[in-house]
């Protein structure tokens, strides 16, 4: 059997490093442009999500159309489908946080809510997803919106509450042409629409597809950002694996 020279291994080595740098590539790609994965940090949208859940968001047909990537599916938004967009306006810290909410909304839809009921188009909604409020705490503002003013609301944006006013006709929110209104499921604990505004369409990231794992989580860990904090953390992850892991979660659909 001959043997292979040196200039064969040197090229064999070559070709594999070049086969692993387009596999990582090709990766980087899908994960930077067509996916990415988001950890819900708070309890806003449960049950349909929990704190913990990983998912997977596709965010190509929500990309804005471009005359180089014409080949791309480019998709409109459709009522009651959860989203994962940028929050129009900055928090305490001045950031804008990533969010996953339900479009309750789109251009032109008249929006009112009456004891934790939604009205859209003058139609009371069917929502087994969502949590409804009690006696024990029902909130006007926020299960009666926009009947409050928003100055009296607890924690409204102060530049939504100049903005809300013009957008009301009659009882109803109506949403102008290239906004959305979005709300949580978990309707009496959702810091949403009716506290910092529409959302624009510039802000929306995409659809998150599936869990793709879960991890019972505390819904303070979103607020735990030292190095120590996030690295106990982490550890605690690794050691509990096994047993808090949702499993009976992994890949379940988002809807």
């Amino acid at each position: 059997m001959m043997k292979k020279t040196s200039n064969e291994t040197r090229s064999r080595t070559l070709h594999e490093f070049a086969s692993l740098c387009s596999t990582f590539a090709v990766g980087l790609f899908i994960m930077t442009f067509l996916f990415q994965n988001f950890a819900i940090p708070s309890s806003s949208m449960a049950s349909t999500l929990l704190v913990g859940d990983h998912v997977l968001v596709e965010r190509v047909s929500l990309a804005p159309s471009s005359p180089l990537a014409g080949f791309l599916p480019y998709g409109q938004l459709h009522h009651d489908q959860p989203i994962v967009f940028w929050r129009p306006a900055p928090n305490a810290s001045g950031d804008h946080d990533i969010l996953v909410k339900r479009v309750i909304g789109l251009p032109g839809d008249r929006i009112h809510l009456r004891h934790g009921v939604v009205y859209r188009n003058g139609i009371a909604l069917h929502e087994p997803y969502a949590a409804h409020p009690t006696a024990a705490n029902y909130d006007p503002y926020n299960d009666d919106f926009p009947a409050i003013p928003a100055d009296q609301g607890r924690d409204v944006l102060a530049s939504w509450s100049v903005d809300l006013p013009t957008h009301i006709q009659g009882e109803d929110l109506v949403i102008p042409p290239g906004y959305y209104f979005m709300m949580g499921d978990n309707r009496t604990n959702s810091y949403d629409s009716r506290y910092w505004g529409l959302v624009p369409r510039a802000n929306l990231i995409g659809r998150p597809l599936f869990i793709y794992w879960s991890f019972k989580t505390p819904e303070d860990q979103e607020y735990k950002t030292s190095l120590s904090d996030r690295s106990t953390f982490a550890f605690h992850q690794a050691l509990h694996l096994f047993d808090e892991t949702r499993w009976d979660r992994t890949f379940r659909p988002v809807r």
